[in-house]
């Protein structure tokens, strides 16, 4: 009786399953984020269209909103595609299962045709005493035993196989339905979408009407900026013009300490936890096109991160306080030192700790400032020595 061994197809498929999973669930995360994140900045959002005047910053958390939309639905066009292979996959394992039962049940149904012929006591022991000899008659009782095992053993490859095709069939079911909801999800961010750009550009065509306001609070920033960036350099200076190791040498000597935590500062570079506990990067690093005014450039030193009413800024890293400077009646400044590295936090209400205090990371250092109009935002810079960084490229990535 020759011996037949079944591999089930789950088995000969579950590597290619299990990486298609990985695939699925990674997609299915960054969609959660991103509807999260959405979430927040409407928040944000409400609570500045407290203000019955248009601003500025809900043109950026619109803007803001609007590209983490058009994120969402490639990720949920993603992951339509990736169930749609999923399933395109579970339909072939199928047809193979469907394909291995038949060829099964055939094999099945002619053995058993003769295990049907030796059904009774007394058609078996015809069977083995017409044997020619002792022999031939014992050939003939194995002969039996093995059909019988045979049998039984065919049988519980059938149900197994029966039951992976409904296992299957299962998956298959679901899939199906998730597709379905997401297709629906995908339709109605889209929708969102259009009615969220149709806004955008009545708010912008509102600004657009106050251009001599926008400019006076551009110049108003750009004066705060200076004024910051002033103290920023003046505090760089002080600190690393003693330890200079020649005249007009751009670097400058560290203590051992120092040295130590430059060097982990460095090694955290893009896992540094955010100056905030909450929030969405409002304003970018860099120099940019002005969101409204035509031909005009902004520059932002580090990035803006819009948040919360009643928000605390907390420290990014080990350091210590250098300076806590006033840079208008609603804006205080603090500075850490991080070995060579710096580490700014402006648009702060009131500051909780005090020059020369020893920080750690995460620890609270002050209350960020919410406007009239209910922005709540925080500005946060990076520098190694006398050199700007990109924060973007320092912080764990949302």
């Amino acid at each position: 009786m020759p011996k037949q061994i079944y591999i089930p197809l789950l088995l000969i498929f579950l590597p290619v399953i299990v990486f298609a999973q990985k695939d699925q669930d990674k997609l299915e995360q960054k969609r959660k984020s991103l509807e999260s994140e959405i979430a927040y900045t409407n928040k944000l959002l409400k609570e500045t269209k407290s203000s019955k005047e248009a601003t500025l910053n809900e043109l950026k958390l619109l803007d803001v909103k609007l590209n983490k939309r058009s994120d969402l639905i490639a990720t949920i066009d993603s992951e339509i595609y990736q169930l749609n292979d999923n399933i395109e996959r579970t339909q072939v394992q199928l047809r193979k299962l469907n394909e291995n039962l038949n060829e099964l049940k055939i094999k099945y149904t002619e053995i058993a045709w003769h295990a049907y012929k030796y059904k009774t006591s007394y058609n078996k022991l015809i069977f083995i005493f017409s044997a020619d000899d002792l022999n031939q008659a014992f050939q003939r009782m194995r002969y039996l035993d093995q059909l019988s095992t045979y049998i039984r053993t065919e049988a519980e490859i059938i149900n197994k196989a029966e039951n992976e095709k409904n296992i299957l069939l299962e998956e298959l079911k679901e899939k199906k339905l998730k597709k379905g909801q997401l297709l629906s999800n995908e339709q109605a961010e889209i929708n969102y979408l259009e009615k969220e750009q149709s806004q955008k550009s009545k708010l912008k065509k509102n600004l657009q009407s106050r251009e001599r306001q926008l400019k006076k609070a551009k110049r108003e920033k750009e004066k705060q900026t200076a004024a910051l960036d002033r103290q920023i350099q003046k505090i760089i200076l002080s600190e690393t013009s003693a330890k200079k190791d020649k005249p007009g040498n751009k670097t400058y000597a560290l203590t051992p300490s120092e040295m130590k935590l430059s060097s982990s500062f460095a090694s955290n570079r893009g896992k540094l936890p955010w100056p905030t506990e909450r929030g969405i990067i409002s304003g970018t690093y860099g120099v940019h096109q002005h969101p409204v005014l035509k031909k005009v450039k902004v520059k932002n030193n580090g990035i803006d991160i819009a948040t919360s009413k009643n928000s605390e800024a907390r420290a990014v890293f080990n350091g210590k306080v250098v300076s806590i400077t006033k840079i208008s009646n609603t804006n205080l400044a603090v500075i850490i030192k991080h070995g060579e590295y710096f580490t700014v936090y402006s648009n702060l209400d009131k500051v909780f700790v005090k020059k020369d205090d020893n920080i750690i990371t995460k620890e609270l250092i002050g209350q960020i400032h919410t406007d009239l109009k209910g922005n709540t935002e925080l500005h946060f810079e990076v520098w190694k020595g006398s050199a700007l960084q990109n924060p973007t490229y320092w912080v764990v990535k949302k």
